[in-house]
């Protein structure tokens, strides 16, 4: 019987990284039996409050504000299935066809998603606020205020990141998640950087 492996995931969809982390998680849980992944709406708009952020950027995390709240309604309604499916839906969208600043896209990925309109209309009477803001706090708790999105929670380890491009298939991708789970399990281990050459590599 496959050991089980229990992930949770904390995504804002307007971020690039995390769309194409997340993509290299769905390729580890494809690949390997016994791992779980629970997905979880974070937001760079709460993340930011108060904070010196560039227009555009700043543009961009309110455009997702609504998307990331409509995610925790489904979080707390509809279940796990439904948080993938409007995320893959809409990240596809954001993502590899560039249409993130279109605004047909959220409704179109709601629709995909099969979110109902009723909830939807939840979403915008305020009902879900709370339901975000405790979500992203969850994952924030677990790696500090000085990160931004992905978080990858991996029983119990958890870590900002990692910042990919493009995302490792077949048996990279495990060998990749073996050693990022092992240098994050060692409680003095915090940082690992170097300068990206690269965007993010949608394929």
């Amino acid at each position: 019987m496959a050991e089980q492996t229990d992930i949770e995931f904390w995504f804002d969809p307007a971020c690039p990284w995390a769309w194409m982390t997340s993509r290299w998680i769905d390729e580890v849980a494809r690949q390997r039996d016994g791992v779980d992944v629970i997905w979880r709406p974070m937001s760079l708009a709460i993340l930011n409050e108060g904070n010196e952020v560039d227009e555009r950027r700043r543009e961009s995390h309110e455009r997702s504000l609504r998307a990331c709240k409509i995610a925790a309604a489904a979080q707390a309604e509809l279940g796990n299935d439904a948080v993938k499916a409007f995320y893959d839906a809409l990240g596809t969208r954001n993502h590899p066809e560039g249409r993130a600043s279109d605004p047909a896209v959220l409704d179109e990925s709601i629709a995909e998603a099969g979110i109902p309109d009723e909830l939807v209309a939840r979403v915008d009477a305020g009902e879900f606020d709370a339901a975000l803001r405790e979500s992203h706090d969850a994952g924030i708790s677990k790696v500090g205020e000085d990160v931004g999105t992905p978080i990858i929670s991996v029983n119990g380890v958890a870590f900002f990141g990692p910042v990919i491009s493009p995302a490792p298939k077949g048996e990279e991708a495990l060998r990749l998640f073996d050693g990022i789970v092992a240098a994050a399990a060692f409680p003095g281990f915090f940082e690992l950087k170097r300068t990206r050459t690269v965007g993010p590599k949608f394929d």
